[in-house]
């Protein structure tokens, strides 16, 4: 079992994305350097009313960890039970999502609603904990900065769900009203840590390896959280990690992230039937092929086709004619 200090000490995370963060994704990543892993957000209802049907959310393999089970919901009894759903799991720790702005989780009074509800937050948070009194799993909880400029609650609310007894808190500093548009105000990330005794992890922004080194030295977070900079680019974990050891740049080449590309494709299909790896994966393949020129007549095409052959040649002509 990891500890916090384990999970925290300079660690790159990958970040949880609906949809877009599954078993596949987080062995490419982890394959090119992530640190720590969380799955996909799962909601406590689902667990406890329909648990077959959300479970597969939280499922992972060993060569995951460490690895963290995001859990999301409004009602403390349930998340509790959620919670004591999954410890057979055993995950390396817990993740509460309070910080998520999409309408569907923010309607059930779930995700970046809870920042307006800091008694609420405190009992979820409370009830969760006790569930892991007798294990040594540790519990995170993802905040956002507040709900809209004008109520910007993150350095309080860190306080209050450490001592509901959070053992990490992962900071994204926009606003639930931002969204994904905006930039995110890391001098927030600094005000966490400098306010709280457990470890911060900051997220928001990270789409390079200067970026990476930025928020590090500039807030003083223990790690490091990478969600939207990994689409299409999951090898940049590996590039923050190599300038962290060596203090150099270094790119792999087009052949290289080729190579990574067609691993990943067989990672999902490891996971999934072919026809629905194929589906699930082109918002992937579409990060995979921005940036390139005839990018979009290629993007076109993958999303058209339905034979893995074709699709990985496709994204070939792209990669193969910058190598």
């Amino acid at each position: 079992m990891q500890s916090v200090n384990d999970l925290t000490a300079g660690k790159l995370w990958l970040a949880p994305l609906a949809g877009l963060t599954d078993k596949a994704f987080r062995l490419i990543c982890k394959q090119n350097g992530a640190d720590v892993v969380v799955t996909e957000m799962v909601s406590s209802d689902g667990l406890v009313y329909d648990y077959e049907r959300s479970v597969r959310y939280a499922l992972f393999s060993e060569s995951e960890r460490p690895i963290g089970i995001q859990l999301f919901g409004s009602k403390p009894d349930i998340m509790a039970q959620a919670c004591r759903l999954l410890l057979p799991l055993n995950p390396d720790f817990f993740d509460i999502n309070m910080g998520c702005p999409v309408k569907k989780v923010v309607n059930r009074g779930a995700g970046s609603a809870l920042l307006k509800e800091s008694s609420l937050a405190f009992e979820i948070v409370r009830a969760v904990k006790n569930e892991l009194q007798d294990t040594s799993i540790p519990l995170s909880v993802k905040i956002r900065s507040g709900w809209d400029q004008n109520s910007i609650v993150a350095v309080d609310f860190a306080q209050i769900i450490e001592q509901a007894g959070a053992d990490i808190v992962i900071v994204h500093p926009r606003t639930r009203t931002q969204l994904y548009s905006g930039k995110s105000d890391w001098s927030i990330i600094s005000r966490v840590k400098e306010s709280v005794s457990i470890p911060v992890v900051g997220n928001g922004d990270i789409v390079s390896v200067d970026a990476a080194i930025s928020m590090l030295e500039t807030t003083g977070c223990d790690s490091i959280m990478i969600g939207r900079g990994t689409l299409g680019n999951p090898w940049l974990f590996g590039e923050i990690k190599s300038y962290l050891l060596t203090g150099k740049h270094f790119k792999l080449s087009y052949k290289e992230r080729y190579e990574i590309i067609k691993e990943h494709v067989q990672l999902s299909l490891l996971d999934k039937n072919e026809s629905l790896a194929i589906k699930e994966m082109r918002t992937h393949y579409c990060h995979y092929t921005k940036g390139f020129k005839g990018g979009s007549r290629i993007r076109n095409l993958l999303n058209k086709s339905t034979n893995l052959k074709e699709i990985i040649d496709l994204i070939g002509e792209l990669y193969e004619e910058r190598s």
